[in-house]
């Protein structure tokens, strides 16, 4: 099968199409799926360059968000059958064919084509837990969302003005238009201060981290983090004593699904409601063939591209 295998840790430039890999079998508990839409992410960049947090080591088949058909299921995997579209997570997305949980997998959308499904379990339920169980968002709130021309971004917006937000944004000049379309009431390019807000979603890191941190009210204020896509940033005991008196949140989609799963569950149950309500519809990604992949991940690493990315094998 034609597939995209990462070869080493030095990006993307490193990451080539094959035409001879081996076409997976799904094991205990397992789906076999004929991919027909990968997502790209910058977990994906990260990966390349080795740096995401217990990712797959060179080489490798990358990518791990896809849409697809169903076409086998390993022993004791429940809920699909054969012809049943659906979205999940696991290796090797950025290929014909991949393996995923059948517990983790979920229903394509009904209305919704497969290049539309990917990023709504990662972008959209990733934004819904940041702003709700773990943000603990109310009405009348404001919400400071970082790198809003993204795929979490886009989807964080729609959803703070759904529950009753005052959003501000920040994101590249040239990705004003395409965030206030969505409905954030403030767009500001990074690094521009704000003042006080009650929630901030923070994806950047970097120096930008440090704004995010002075941005969160005292002692009220959240700062949800779930990506470090500028690199690595600090916080210590002291400065949260003596000046960032704050609430400094963790999230990471895939230890929320583990460790708890009824958490999870709701954020799926909510995203359903979203849905019936127009909130999360299906969207407009930029599609890609599988063989231009290095270069959508290269463009992506270089904050050059809005939105969903998917790649079409």
């Amino acid at each position: 099968m034609r597939a995209l295998r990462q070869n080493s840790t030095n990006g993307p430039e490193d990451l080539h199409l094959i035409n001879d890999a081996p076409v997976p079998s799904p094991g205990p508990g397992e789906i076999l799926v004929k991919v027909t839409a990968a997502g790209v992410n910058f977990a994906d960049v990260m990966q390349t360059r080795g740096t995401y947090e217990g990712g797959p080591t060179a080489p490798y088949i990358a990518g791990f968000e896809a849409a697809g058909e169903v076409v086998a299921a390993g022993e004791g995997a429940t809920g699909f059958a054969p012809g049943d579209h659906v979205l999940g997570t696991g290796g090797g997305a950025f290929a014909e064919y991949m393996v995923m949980s059948a517990a983790g997998a979920v229903p394509v959308p009904e209305g919704w084509a497969d290049e539309q499904a990917p990023g709504l379990l990662l972008n959209w339920a990733t934004a819904l837990a940041a702003l709700r169980p773990l943000g603990r968002l109310a009405a009348g709130e404001t919400v400071l969302v970082h790198a809003a021309a993204g795929g979490v971004g886009q989807a964080a917006v729609r959803m703070a003005k759904h529950y009753g937000a005052t959003v501000i944004a920040t994101a590249s000049p040239g990705k004003h238009d395409l965030v206030r379309a969505l409905g954030a009431d403030r767009v500001l390019d990074y690094g521009i201060a704000t003042g006080e807000v009650d929630l901030v979603l923070e994806s950047v890191g970097g120096a930008n981290f440090a704004a995010s941190l002075a941005a969160a009210k005292r002692v009220t204020g959240r700062v949800v983090v779930y990506g470090i896509a500028a690199g690595e940033a600090a916080i210590t005991n002291r400065a949260l004593n003596f000046e960032h008196q704050i609430h400094v949140i963790g999230l990471h989609l895939g230890v929320l699904i583990e460790h708890a799963p009824g958490i999870f569950a709701e954020l799926l149950e909510e995203l359903r409601s979203l849905i019936a309500a127009g909130v999360c519809a299906p969207g407009t990604p930029t599609i890609h063939d599988l063989a231009d992949g290095p270069k959508v991940l290269a463009d992506l690493e270089a904050r050059a591209t809005s939105g969903k990315l998917v790649l079409r094998p």
